[in-house]
């Protein structure tokens, strides 16, 4: 096996147990590793420390997967690690009112690169890195063998695969194509997915649990639901009695895929009224219309990708946030939202308290959602804490 010997003290992040070791890092190359092979990862003095993917393409040059040496990385490996990730969500996926949810989170299940989402009897998978992408077959099979899906679906055409020097893939692995729209239940409601077009893997299950909470805020009140994509938080508004609810997104696939959910639950009587249409335009022209609500969400897509565009997206989340406050009645509810790894807690609280400044708002934080269950965070990888949220009471 190739190694890669590591410059003095950089062993540290390794007995940390952090999986990510930069090019930087590397003091020098033995052999010839290609792109996702296995290497072992030596300090200077020779002494083994762990396995890993190496890369030489991407800034992550190495990723880490095991630290004991004793063990071989073949494919009885990869199936027990599988294994272990599905076992973690046993509470999930014997309970009967969802059919949804994240089987494998990459770093988080010790196999970085490796997103699994199931849908029904149906798998989206996302290859994000080479060393997954080298055990693509070893991975298929313990997934078959384990889940007996009907088919596994590729969905590996995230921006992070450029980083990996990776291609996009879009297209079925293994067993029957899914249909165009899938449907799912989550929390009791019913989801048509669309697996092949959809945004992600297909659905947000992440904010699972975030939907059922905020649900319990909204009877009575006027809601608006901002990028609201298949309506998540729209249906939970809908299904525990809010009075009206707006949804807004600026894709038609996510308007049309919204409506046909409407429906699909009976909802189609109830106050709703879907809008296709850039949030923060739309959002001035509630303001300019003298709209208000009681309750509004704001679940924006990432907005800093890395730690570079941590300036860039403070702005943008302020901005964002500074509307939605002036668009609440006194006392109204403001769900919000950052899945940028790159922005903390403290950090988005500071942003929001900068927003509260600019719309002249009083605010009082009254519930910090955070990831479910099946999106774990590994103390010694915090970077895998993404998603973050707060409820805020604003005067």
């Amino acid at each position: 096996m190739n190694s890669i010997k590591l410059k003095r003290g950089k062993e540290k992040a390794i007995f940390q147990k952090h999986p990510w070791i930069f090019s930087g890092a590397i003091e020098k190359i033995q052999g010839n590793p290609k792109n996702g092979e296995v290497v072992s990862v030596v300090s200077l003095t020779g002494e083994f420390l762990a396995f890993g993917y190496f890369n030489a393409q991407s800034r992550v040059a190495i990723r880490i997967i095991e630290w004991d040496n004793t063990l071989s990385i073949d494919e009885q490996w990869y199936y027990q690690k599988i294994k272990t990730a599905i076992e973690a969500r046993q509470q999930l996926i014997n309970g009967q009112d969802t059919n949804t949810y994240r089987l494998i989170f990459s770093e988080a299940d010790y196999l970085p690169g490796l997103i699994v989402d199931q849908y029904d009897q149906y798998l989206s998978v996302q290859i994000l890195s080479s060393g997954i992408l080298n055990a693509k077959d070893m991975i298929i099979n313990a997934l078959r063998d384990l889940l007996q899906p009907k088919g596994i679906f590729d969905r590996s055409d995230a921006t992070a695969l450029t980083h990996e020097g990776l291609a996009n893939n879009n297209g079925l692995l293994w067993g029957e194509n899914p249909p165009e729209f899938l449907e799912v239940k989550e929390n009791g409601l019913k989801y048509l997915v669309n697996i092949s077009s959809g945004q992600k893997s297909g659905f947000y299950c992440d904010q699972r649990e975030n939907r059922k909470i905020l649900s319990q805020f909204v009877k009575g009140k006027s809601v608006l639901d901002c990028f609201s994509y298949s309506g998540g938080f729209s249906l939970n508004a809908l299904k525990n009695g809010a009075s009206s609810v707006v949804s807004v997104d600026s894709s038609a696939l996510a308007i049309e895929t919204l409506e046909k959910n409407i429906q699909l639950n009976g909802f189609e009587n109830i106050n709703h009224e879907s809008i296709q249409s850039d949030v923060n335009k739309q959002l001035r022209a509630f303001k300019d219309a003298g709209k208000k609500f009681d309750v509004i969400i704001l679940d924006p897509p990432k907005y800093a990708p890395s730690k570079s565009a941590l300036d860039r997206a403070a702005r943008a989340y302020k901005d964002l946030n500074r509307l939605g406050m002036q668009l609440l009645n006194p006392g109204g509810l403001l769900a919000t939202f950052s899945c940028s790894g790159a922005v903390d807690i403290e950090t988005f609280k500071q942003i929001l308290a900068w927003a509260a400044l600019d719309a002249d708002k009083e605010v009082q934080v009254i519930y910090q959602f955070c990831q479910p269950l099946d999106h774990p965070v590994r103390l010694s990888f915090p970077e895998g804490e993404y998603l973050k949220g707060l409820l805020i009471k604003v005067n």
